[in-house]
């Protein structure tokens, strides 16, 4: 059973394309997956595009985003350290995540 401090993440061999594909088609969550592309960051560090969205509707975005696969979120003191999934993802769905991280946003 997940804790707070023990979120479950699927396996490498349960990432699932839609699943992925679903996680990474709202905006705010293809933007924190771009930040994390540069390295692991607090969840406090992940900026979003509306600074005044309320805990819940961000701890929402980083649930979807877990749930897939696409993040790993793990306690990290009294915060939160965030990763991105980059050798499973690209491991199951090579170029998969360059290829939608990369695509230009539509602005």
């Amino acid at each position: 059973m997940a804790t707070p401090a023990n979120l479950t993440h699927p396996d490498r061999a349960d990432l699932n394309l839609p699943s992925v594909l679903f996680a990474l088609s709202d905006p705010d969550r293809l933007e924190i997956a771009r930040q994390l592309r540069a390295g692991p960051l607090d969840m406090a560090e992940c900026a979003l595009s509306n600074p005044d969205m309320p805990k819940s509707t961000k701890s929402h975005l980083m649930k979807v985003l877990r749930e897939a696969g696409v993040i790993r979120n793990e306690a990290n003191g009294r915060s939160r350290r965030l990763t991105l999934r980059t050798d499973d993802l690209e491991a199951r769905f090579p170029g998969l995540l360059a290829a939608v991280l990369d695509a230009p946003s539509p602005d």
